[in-house]
């Protein structure tokens, strides 16, 4: 098999000028041979063919080209994420003093309906007690002029049977 190295199989993985030159090349070197299907998928074996005594031609792949990073590079990506840190803690406070607003408001809210049903509850009961105590006192003048009124009918009543007795004796 061809010399390649695990950091070279991987770069080409993310480069794909160098992944087809790669994957040529694997492809004549591996054999793949199945094996019973697993419970937990599918089961496979690779056989890596031998390196033939005709390539002496050592195959290395080209890594990736290095970016030379600064200390200003590193400086300015660590404030970069630091920014990104106070941005998200000053979304994740905003949020929470939304809902505390929210939930104050609703509090609020419960209160004043609170206040205005115990108002409301406090004037009926109000009304119906003086409704009553008109009724109560309607019925009790009723009930005194229905007494005046036998009253008058008994002294009536007496005067005549007087005035007979007066009369017959």
């Amino acid at each position: 098999m061809k010399e390649l190295s695990v950091l070279s199989l991987i770069c080409s993985c993310f480069y794909p000028e160098v992944r087809n030159t790669v994957l040529n090349e694997l492809e004549a070197d591996i054999e793949v041979k199945p094996i019973n299907k697993r419970a937990s998928g599918q089961a496979f074996e690779v056989i890596l063919k031998p390196l033939s005594p005709v390539s002496d031609v050592v195959h290395n792949l080209a890594s990736p080209p290095k970016r030379d990073i600064s200390l200003d590079d590193i400086e300015k990506k660590l404030e970069a994420a630091e920014e990104r840190r106070k941005y998200q803690e000053i979304q994740v406070l905003r949020a929470l003093a939304e809902k505390r607003e929210h939930e104050r408001d609703v509090l609020f809210k419960a209160l004043e309906e609170n206040n205005n049903f115990s108002k409301m509850a406090e004037e009926k009961l109000q009304m119906k007690m003086e409704q009553i105590k008109e009724n109560r006192d309607a019925h009790l003048a009723a009930m005194l002029e229905r007494l005046q009124e036998k009253e008058r009918h008994a002294a009536l009543v007496r005067r005549n049977k007087e005035m007979r007795e007066v009369m017959t004796a």
